[in-house]
Parts: C-alpha cells; structure tokens; sequence
C-alpha cells in the first residue's frame, strides 16, 4: 500500500483535518517508508500530489501542515464558511512580493577623502 493510499485512509476514518504528524502517529507500522523521518515523506508526498494532479489530487492543504481530503472539504468548507462569509483559499489573490528594503548609505570616512572619492 502506498504513501498515500494510507493517508487517504487515515483521513476517511477520521473526517477532520489532520496535521502530518497526527497522520504519521495514527498510521503506525502502516506507513510503508522505513524512513528516519516518516514526517518528511508525508509532507513531500501530499505536497508533490497536490501540485502535480491539482483539483485532481484527492487531497487538500487547510492550512500550513494541515491536510484532509477534497471531498471532506468541500462539505465542511461550503457550509462553514459560507455562513462566516470566507472565500475559499483558490478565490484569493496571490500575494504580492515584499517591497525591497532602501539602499542605506555608507558612512563617509577619512580614507574617501584622500582616494578622491569626496569633493
């Protein structure tokens, strides 16, 4: 059994958002990585299955390291957020970039003075 087919079934049977490391500890010996960091491999999957298949993956992000499945979020979701007037996370605009921070000058010094660089 894959990865994900474990997680799918971790996140059926408890129908809440979960974080990565509630899904490793519920999975157990079920997980089939014998990695050091079972977390990392979790994460990575969710997150590469997402990205790759889109509103295809079975799977959704909640929130930062929170995950459950489309079709359970999409009920809870629709009905709890409709009522408190939030827009769903793909109705959101992208964020814009930082601004960049100003040039700060260079204190003058004695050796400027003599290397002609002031006047």
């Amino acid at each position: 059994m894959s990865t994900l087919a474990v997680v799918e079934e971790i996140l059926r049977e408890t129908a809440v958002p979960m974080s990565v490391r509630e899904i490793v500890e519920r999975a157990g010996v079920r997980l089939p990585s014998k990695s050091k960091t079972p977390d990392t491999v979790v994460a990575r999957d969710l997150s590469m299955d997402i990205k790759r298949r889109g509103e295809e993956s079975l799977f959704v992000r909640t929130s930062p390291g929170r995950y459950t499945l489309r079709t359970l979020a999409s009920m809870t979701t629709s009905t709890t957020a409709a009522a408190a007037g939030i827009q769903p996370m793909s109705a959101i605009g992208a964020r814009k970039p930082a601004a960049a921070a100003p040039a700060t000058q260079r204190a003058r010094t004695d050796s400027d003075v003599g290397n002609g660089l002031v006047g």
